[in-house]
């Protein structure tokens, strides 16, 4: 699926990019990026057409998706809680 067609979705679904990003824990620069590459992730994908489409049949998918306990996502290249950096050296 491309961007464009994923933000259609998305709007579909009465959600901008940012609504989107904190309703599945991801960060909204991440989403974006994706404009920039000729496809989305399916799994973005899917979940966007389906919250389209349950949308558009006047379902309300924001209730059963805040009642699930999504851990946002950790930015690549961060290290665990606690845990020390890597300085390529043996300690």
């Amino acid at each position: 699926m491309t961007y464009k067609e994923f933000t259609r979705q998305l709007g579909k679904a009465g959600l901008s990019v940012t609504e989107f990003s904190e309703l599945v824990g991801m960060n909204r620069n991440s989403i974006s990026n994706y404009a920039q590459r000729p496809d989305v992730p399916s799994h973005l994908a899917i979940i966007a057409t389906l919250m389209g489409e349950m949308a558009e049949k006047e379902i309300d998918f924001r209730g059963v998706i805040e009642g699930i306990d999504v851990k946002p996502k950790k930015a690549r290249g961060s290290t665990p809680s606690g845990a020390q950096p890597c300085n390529g050296k043996d300690n």
